[in-house]
């Protein structure tokens, strides 16, 4: 699943692919927002991201479909 981190000050986003789900990741954000210092993700390959909470602009949740690549995806 892809997730994208909007940072403030920062002009590119960071994109995180990770195997947690929507929901562990959507619970960590809350936990983030509601008062934790920093934003913790683990990554599909099983690196840490940590972002501190002060700085979060927006983050977004993808799903875990891939889209069909081709001719045949229209």
């Amino acid at each position: 699943m892809e997730i994208t981190i909007g940072v403030q000050n920062l002009s590119r986003e960071l994109v995180v692919e990770t195997d947690q789900t929507a929901e562990d990741v959507a619970k960590a954000v809350r936990k983030a927002l509601d008062g934790a210092p920093a934003l913790e993700l683990k990554d599909a390959k099983g690196r840490l991201i940590i972002v501190p909470s002060a700085t979060i602009g927006y983050v977004e949740i993808g799903s875990g479909e891939q889209r069909p690549v081709g001719f045949g995806s229209l």
